[in-house]
């Protein structure tokens, strides 16, 4: 699910439009931003403006694709068990020729 910039702590519908007229209309946006560009839209200080930024960040981390990939091993190309697939997307050896199939001759 993708976070919206009123998911930030501290910021509410008013502020989420003050800060969209600046050019900040995403929590990526927003975490990416300097704290003097931050410090500029009204209302913003630079208190408020670090704390802000600082939720963003945190909020990006805990939203994003990082998130995702260890909420779901499979989406990152590792077992359940966090050890690495192959390139098909398959754990362990491939398959032998006639290793350990049928019966032994005698």
């Amino acid at each position: 699910m993708k976070a919206s910039i009123i998911d930030i702590a501290g910021i509410g519908p008013a502020a989420a439009d003050t800060l969209g007229e600046h050019g900040f209309s995403s929590v990526k946006a927003l975490a990416r931003a300097s704290v003097e560009q931050v410090s500029a839209v009204p209302g913003f200080s630079t208190a408020r403006a670090q704390k802000v930024i600082a939720a963003a960040t945190e909020l990006l981390a805990t939203s994003g694709a990082g998130a995702a990939a260890a909420a779901d091993p499979e989406k990152a190309g590792k077992d359940k068990n966090g050890k690495k697939k192959d390139k098909k997307g398959k754990k362990g050896k491939g398959k032998g020729k006639g290793k350990g199939k049928g019966k032994d001759k005698k």
